[in-house]
């Protein structure tokens, strides 16, 4: 992409990203009722002006779960591709910058968790360990680190032997000052980039360890929950399924057109950050 310019594309999709993100701050002030809140007198109402989705099997109000189970979703997606990129991020600096055995070492680890089918890895690992913020976000990261990792490494790689890096340790700069101040900017841009895409696809993992029941647990509101507490409503209640489930898909794409976009924006050739 040349001169480098905010597309159509890329503002919308960054207001619906807005929107989400500010629903997920003020949930507790746009539900008007307490999303788990059971009412006996109100179990599967139909949308109307005091519930515009209805009610759900125990009379809760469908939009107020919706509102608050978007805190839970993008919380996890956020934090999930952070500690993501974190471990990928210092595998990859340390095995591309330190090289020999380390990397090695390293990218043995890489093919391993490359040859594992990622979704059914990450469901053993939340079983063995049990429902639970922290073994959510361990699952997540230790199935998605990999595509963090080859990339960092192959930016470490092309810096660190450029003619500025060695003349700036020629000169007598240590390590951490080399990584500071000239790796890490230089690989950043693609780290930003991959973090985003990244985000949409944790979103997607975390709802499939919900609706398993190794995610979120009820009566916590989250769209994996609601998901899997209406499909035996799908037929008469459809809405209480396909809420939760627009607003996955509406976000995941969103995420990901928006980092499409931030790639040319950035003008990071090619496409090395994807995930093969």
């Amino acid at each position: 992409m040349t001169g480098r310019r905010i597309t159509p594309l890329f503002a919308g999709t960054g207001a619906v990203l807005l929107v989400f993100m500010a629903v997920a701050l003020l949930a507790p002030w746009l539900a008007p009722y307490d999303p788990n809140a059971v009412s006996r007198d109100a179990i599967l109402a139909p949308m109307s002006s005091a519930h515009w989705l209805g009610t759900d099997a125990l009379g809760r109000d469908v939009w107020s779960r919706l509102l608050y189970g978007a805190r839970v979703s993008v919380f996890f997606a956020l934090a999930g591709a952070a500690c993501t990129m974190l471990l990928g991020a210092f595998l990859g600096v340390i095995g591309g910058y330190f090289g020999g055995v380390t990397d090695r070492l390293i990218q043995i680890g890489v093919h391993i968790f490359q040859g594992l089918p990622g979704m059914s890895l990450m469901v053993a690992l939340a079983g063995v360990m049990g429902p639970g913020t922290f073994s959510i976000l361990l699952a997540v990261t230790l199935t998605s680190w990999t595509s963090f990792s080859r990339l960092v490494r192959a930016e470490v790689l092309r810096v660190r032997y450029a003619e500025y890096v060695e003349a700036v340790r020629a000169l007598g700069a240590g390590h951490g000052y080399v990584l500071w101040r000239y790796i890490l900017p230089n690989i950043m841009p693609s780290l930003i980039v991959l973090w985003t895409v990244r985000i949409g696809t944790v979103l997607l993992s975390v709802a499939s360890l919900s609706f398993l029941g190794l995610g979120v647990q009820p009566p916590d509101a989250d769209w994996g929950v609601m998901i899997f507490d209406a499909k035996s409503y799908f037929r008469t209640y459809p809405w209480l399924l396909l809420a939760p489930g627009a607003c996955i898909a509406a976000l995941s794409i969103a995420i990901q057109l928006w980092g499409d976009e931030l790639r040319d924006y950035l003008s990071i050739d090619e496409e090395p950050w994807r995930e093969g």
